[in-house]
């Protein structure tokens, strides 16, 4: 072919032009070889010199093809250019990492360095040990408020179709993950969210955003939920779901009205939470709360744990001493409202309801390799451990740079979590996964002229065989 045309004729050039001399006298041989013609010296120099310069242009492709044009020694601008980008882009990147921001100073001095929300500032670690902290300003009247609002605006009801409305919300740091890897998955993360969201007309926020720096962590859920409420008061139900959990069984509903009495739905467990105090007797994972002056309380009883420094390092070692089963860390969020909630039973259980009959929280690790016996057996709709409405990557840290299980297989579970929920979503447009570990889809049906025909089939909004989808119980 033409790629090999230059070596050919090399090669063929040196001795290809006749026939082996057989009847030369070998003392002719001889001294030929040992005094070569002017023009044969001359035509070996120069195919020499043509050897030289194709291997050294071949080289040069390669090179560019492997390490980019930019990166050769020769361009001396356009690699110093280069250089100079790439080390704009690292002081960038270390910056978003960084804890410092220059405008805190500034705005701590104007306001005698306050807080989130007016909660005891000041001291070393910038909280008052003598006062409680609050999340803002006490809050009483909060249903009458919110009624009147919704009666005089009533382009803005909390109930839609005969539902209540409900906003999914879900965040991530403000910071890029330790590694992209990490920011890939919670890119597939909140697609998911989004695909779920989309097909039950839930509305949806992502927040990315410390919104008060001392429950920052475990605890940036608080102010945020917070301040969603007072914000959307048309909303009826707050449903906060950590970036590590994924929606998988896209079919599966809420069932709101079994809530018509209660204003938090978690997932626990009451035997694990009264009897054992287990420190792992519910999940803050996935939860609901309504929007409701009872929420608030909750919220303001809830807080005072967490900000970071002492409090938070003093609020953990009680959690440690009353939980069974607890680690010695920091005051954690599930941790602290496990406490609450024991030790206030009167005063806050009445309203809460623990979930188990579904997977509102789903620990991934019993999940996530039953995938492929789950679709041979089941259909989505069921919500529990037959079709998990949520599996949740509890010790996995794609983001950071630690985690409790190794980083290769939280990733590929994830993954296949993630394939399991998306070939729900792509059975409608008639593809799926290779696999589970495969990021390629398939073709599963070939397009017709009669494309509304699938649509009434393959419609996951739409209820199972006339079940009533987040109720069915049967396989």
């Amino acid at each position: 072919m033409g790629q090999d045309s230059p070596f050919t004729a090399l090669k063929r050039g040196s001795g290809a032009t006749g026939s082996l001399p057989t009847t030369t006298n070998s003392a002719s041989l001889r001294t030929a070889a040992r005094v070569p013609s002017r023009g044969r010296q001359i035509s070996k120099t120069f195919n020499n010199i043509k050897i030289t310069i194709l291997c050294g242009f071949v080289t040069i492709l390669v090179l560019r093809g492997t390490i980019g044009v930019g990166n050769l020694g020769g361009g001396g601008g356009e690699s110093e250019e280069q250089r100079k980008i790439m080390e704009k882009t690292k002081i960038f990147i270390d910056q978003l990492r960084s804890d410092d921001d220059p405008s805190d100073v500034l705005l701590n001095n104007e306001s005698g360095g306050g807080g989130g929300g007016g909660g005891g500032v000041g001291g070393d670690d910038g909280v008052n040990p003598n006062v409680t902290y609050t999340l803002g300003p006490k809050i009483t009247n909060w249903n009458e408020e919110r009624k009147i609002w919704l009666d005089s605006h009533p382009e803005f009801p909390n109930f839609v179709n005969g539902k209540p409305r409900i906003l999914l919300v879900t965040g991530s740091p403000p910071k890029p993950c330790d590694n992209s890897i990490g920011d890939h998955y919670l890119l597939k993360s909140i697609k998911n969210k989004i695909d779920y969201c989309r097909l039950h007309g839930i509305e949806i926020v992502y927040n990315m955003a410390h919104l008060d720096k001392e429950l920052a962590g475990y605890w940036a859920k608080l102010p945020l939920i917070r301040k969603l409420m007072l914000s959307h008061p048309e909303v009826e139900w707050i449903w906060w779901m950590d970036s590590d959990a994924l929606f998988t069984d896209m079919v599966f509903e809420l069932p709101l009205s079994k809530y018509a009495d209660y204003n938090m739905v978690i997932h626990g467990y009451p035997d694990l939470m009264f009897n054992q105090h287990s420190w792992i007797a519910l999940n803050t994972g996935s939860f609901l709360f309504r929007n409701c002056q009872w929420s608030l309380d909750l919220l303001d009883a809830w807080a005072p744990m967490g900000p970071k420094g002492k409090i938070r390092d003093e609020a953990g070692k009680i959690l440690t001493a009353n939980l069974k089963g607890r680690p010695a860390f920091e005051a954690d969020d599930q941790s602290a409202l496990i406490y609450l909630l024991i030790s206030q039973k009167d005063v806050w259980m009445n309203k809460v309801f623990l979930e188990n009959a579904y997977y509102l929280h789903g620990y991934w690790a019993g999940l996530v390799d039953r995938y492929e016996e789950m679709m041979d057996k089941y259909h989505p709709g069921l919500g529990d451990e037959r079709w998990p409405f949520v599996t949740h990557f509890v010790g996995c840290k794609p983001c950071g740079s630690y985690g409790d299980y190794p980083v290769e297989r939280c990733l590929s579970s994830m993954e296949r979590a993630y394939n399991f929920a998306d070939n729900q979503v792509l059975k409608l447009y008639g593809f799926r996964h290779r696999g589970l570990l495969s990021p390629k889809v398939k073709r599963i049906r070939n397009e017709t002229s009669s494309p509304l025909e699938f649509v009434d089939q393959f419609d996951i909004r739409r209820p199972l065989l006339g079940e009533s989808g987040s109720e069915s119980k049967n396989p």
